[in-house]
């Protein structure tokens, strides 16, 4: 019988065990354990930036960089239309109203040559995804935020060390958002983190994220609306152990990906699909190793019959302007690519465990799917 595949698992090994056992048996289980601290330093270090900032989920991180900037009341947001919910969601969260730009063809991020068409008056950041570890052009995202006067807040929930130009993502906007939920290329189980080079924005989101407790001692003081965000000592623990792993476990996933590219590449001369993403200069981290089908092919028959060899997959994220959530708010809005994409694209098992003999078994299931 073929072994399931799923899509993406963690991989949980004793260090990970030793490191959580190890703040268990100290006690110190909240979020003023000195594991919080540390899985700070050693990610934000990892990622080019100075200040880190953990918090209890990738959303969480998001709403609280927010919330940092002063984003609120009739601001707006640029942000891609294909985006997973949560980037929408944490603009909801302060007031401000997210304003959508369609996909680039070639890259599946925003398409940042329509970014400027869309500044108002009201515009306060533009948020960037790193869809499926692969960094948006930012480039040109930071020239017209600098000439606007705007504030870059990068999603790299999905893109931990992924770097645009020689730079790692997460580093090179005003602030950033990773996740750490069980699917991501290193987990603590749920969780997130904000960095930045700035320090006072980094102080600001240490104390938004803790309800804003009195400063200089006044402990149950509030002067602002603040938030139960703060992550625990067991899951930093796990962070700083997964941490150490961080570069292992990316070059995996670029290995896992050139095999799947070596052995998909004929259906790709076939017309039959399209491989992910690649350019020169950008490292992409396939957190998902990500393809799109022709549109001849029915993607669901695909899926079901990866499914019945055992192979977990995924479809690719519902664009915003066609969630319910959301839809009335663009009825007016023309997004193409992400349609298309949105309509053609899977996900193939991608995570830690994966070995070559799995892609292998995926490779000759997707070949017999997309030939019939």
């Amino acid at each position: 019988m073929i072994k399931e595949i799923p899509v993406s698992s963690p991989l949980i090994d004793e260090d990970d065990i030793s490191e959580v056992t190890k703040v268990l048996r100290s006690g110190w289980i909240s979020s003023l354990g000195e594991e919080v601290q540390l899985f700070e330093k050693l990610f934000a270090e990892y990622s080019g930036a100075s200040y880190g900032v953990s918090t209890n989920s990738g959303t969480t991180s998001l709403h609280l960089a927010l919330a940092a900037l002063g984003i609120g009341q009739q601001d707006e947001v640029i942000m891609p239309d294909f985006t997973m919910i949560a980037c929408p969601n944490a603009v909801s969260y302060t007031g401000a109203k997210s304003v959508l730009v369609d996909a680039d063809p070639d890259t599946w991020c925003i398409d940042a040559n329509m970014i400027e068409e869309k500044i108002t008056e009201r515009t306060k950041a533009i948020m960037p995804v790193h869809i499926y570890g692969y960094p948006s052009d930012m480039d040109l995202i930071m020239k017209i935020a600098r000439k606007h006067n705007l504030y870059v807040i990068e999603d790299a929930a999905e893109a931990h060390g992924a770097e645009y130009k020689g730079k790692r993502v997460g580093s090179i906007g005003d602030v950033a958002s990773f996740s750490f939920y069980a699917n991501k290329i290193i987990t603590t189980g749920e969780g997130g983190m904000c960095i930045t080079n700035n320090r006072e924005l980094g102080e600001t989101m240490k104390w938004l994220r803790a309800h804003a407790f009195g400063k200089e001692g006044k402990h149950f003081w509030h002067e602002r609306i603040g938030y139960g965000y703060r992550m625990s000592s067991l899951q930093a623990a796990l962070g700083v152990s997964q941490s150490r792993k961080l570069d292992t476990l990316v070059k995996k996933r670029i290995e896992n990906a050139k095999l799947y590219n070596d052995l998909l590449s004929p259906l790709e001369s076939e017309g039959l699909l399209n491989l992910p993403p690649s350019e020169p200069d950008i490292k992409n981290v396939y957190w998902m190793y990500s393809i799109t089908l022709s549109e001849k092919i029915s993607r669901q028959k695909v899926m079901s019959y990866l499914d019945s060899r055992h192979i977990e997959t995924r479809t690719f994220f519902y664009p915003v302007h066609r969630q319910p959530a959301y839809s009335s708010q663009y009825l007016d809005g023309n997004f193409p690519v992400s349609d298309l994409i949105s309509r053609t694209g899977m996900n193939l098992p991608s995570g830690n465990t994966l070995t070559d003999g799995d892609i292998h078994l995926v490779v000759e299931a997707l070949k017999e799917a997309v030939r019939n």
